[in-house]
């Protein structure tokens, strides 16, 4: 059970969800004096507004909590979020029903979250009373994969290099049982995935492929492929301090594909998940890749570095070249790919890309229910052209236009036999904080692509 969440209701504190609409019968409800304080504290129910009310002998009777108006709903289903910050300890129960009461929940969770490796900081203690009605353990796996991709992605990368992310999938792997291999270093070159070798091998921190496999192997194969930069310096052609000011996220990829297998394993879906992810420090060295290299991928296509900036497509690619050789029902890659996906679309909406109408708008829907927001984006075709290379199969950049769109084409030349494919070009990081989403690392897409594969391989 997430520490946010409690089974027991008996003394709970009631949280009441007043709108514009509905604040006049809310204040019906309250006792007496609870009344009286309100209009004392001339509350008004703007969105986001919240008054403690006292109880005749001094403690606390209740609270009201302001929500945008129904009309306005889907602003921000995550409001809720803020109440673990501004409640004292204790225990709460919702005394009446938001607009959506599991993400409401799943907001007070999400809204505790702290970040204490390296500065401690005492929980907030408060907790919310689940009803009967809501899923309290779905809720909290879901809760716990969100704090895990926040931690590994918080984490900078003098504690989380490619060894450290290797710990992490290695404990996550363990602890349900799934199958576990990890090749590194010049075994890499020996077991055919040159690009993730190139790219990693100046670092003085081995280059590695991690590889975890869970559940019955009779069961739908999917696959979640994650980029693991644990730093991206930009290689020889360096990103200026501004750029790599927040690179430690770069691994966000791989720590949220672990978020997604996590909720997975945890509910025990009827699938069979493989988890991949390429973890590298791209760092500049004597050994650094150089921009106009060629190096043959694993799956035999030869490729020209453009721009030793653009390595987190040419990781990804021997990780998919692995994943396709089995011809998966499903493959999944996230990863912080390009700035240009950011201009597009900001830092909240993750650009997404697949062949597969049906899988685009079944996870469309899920992302839209979860409020966990994706977008649709075009694997446009005639800008393949913009990735020819004059001595190799392909370069690994397109040029300075579309550039979220020409890094899902080159990608999509590394999957030909999976039976379905999504490329999800995310930003992993909160730059400003908001209800129930901290500024820092951030979980995206990996409650969506959870909704999805338990609609469709739930027991």
């Amino acid at each position: 059970m997430h520490p946010a969440f409690s089974l027991s209701g008996g003394g709970a504190v009631p949280i009441w969800f007043v709108t514009a609409d509905n604040y006049a019968q809310v204040r019906e409800q309250l006792a007496p004096a609870a009344r009286r304080f309100a209009e004392t504290a001339k509350f008004e129910p703007k969105a986001g507004q919240s008054l403690l009310l006292p109880g005749p002998d001094g403690t606390l009777a209740g609270v009201l909590f302001a929500l945008e108006a129904a009309d306005k709903a889907d602003k921000d289903r995550f409001l809720p979020g803020r109440l673990p910050a501004l409640l004292p300890a204790g225990t709460y129960r919702f005394a009446n029903a938001p607009h959506d009461a599991r993400l409401a929940a799943l907001a007070f969770a999400l809204g505790s979250y702290k970040f204490t490796r390296y500065r401690k900081a005492e929980p907030n203690g408060a907790q919310l009373a689940l009803s009967n009605e809501m899923n309290a353990d779905d809720l909290s796996r879901i809760a716990e994969g969100v704090a895990l991709a926040r931690d590994l992605v918080n984490t900078p990368a003098n504690d989380m290099g490619p060894a450290e992310l290797e710990d992490a999938a290695r404990a996550l792997a363990a602890r349900y049982g799934a199958s576990f291999r990890s090749i590194v270093g010049e075994e890499l070159l020996r077991q055919n995935f040159p690009l993730i070798h190139a790219v990693g091998r100046a670092s003085p921190r081995a280059p590695r492929l991690v590889d975890f496999t869970w559940g019955d192997a009779a069961h739908p194969k999917v696959t979640l492929v994650g980029k693991g930069v644990c730093f991206d310096t930009g290689g020889l052609d360096i990103k200026p301090d501004s750029a790599m000011l927040i690179m430690k996220k770069d691994m966000g990829g791989a720590a949220n594909v672990l978020a997604a297998a996590r909720m997975i394993m945890d509910a025990k879906l009827k699938l069979r998940l493989r988890v991949l992810i390429p973890a590298v420090e791209n760092a500049i060295a004597g050994e650094a890749f150089r921009p106009l290299d060629v190096y043959r991928s694993r799956k035999g296509i030869t490729v020209e570095i453009g721009n030793t900036d653009a390595e987190g497509r040419l990781v990804l690619a021997d990780a998919l070249a692995l994943a396709d050789e089995e011809a998966p029902a499903l493959i999944v890659d996230l990863a912080t790919l390009t700035g240009a996906a950011r201009v597009a679309l900001g830092p909240e909406l993750p650009p997404f890309y697949t062949h597969d109408d049906q899988l685009a708008a079944d996870l469309m829907r899920h992302a839209q229910a979860e409020r966990d927001p994706i977008w649709r984006m075009p694997l446009w075709r005639p800008y393949d052209s913009l990735l020819e290379s004059k001595i190799a199969d392909v370069s690994n950049v397109g040029g300075s236009f579309a550039g979220s769109i020409t890094a899902a084409l080159f990608l999509n030349r590394f999957v030909t036999a999976a039976a379905a494919w999504a490329h999800f070009d995310i930003y992993a990081w909160t730059p400003s904080a908001k209800p129930a989403r901290p500024d820092g690392g951030e979980c995206q897409v990996a409650r969506a692509l959870y909704a999805l594969l338990k609609e469709r391989y739930g027991s």
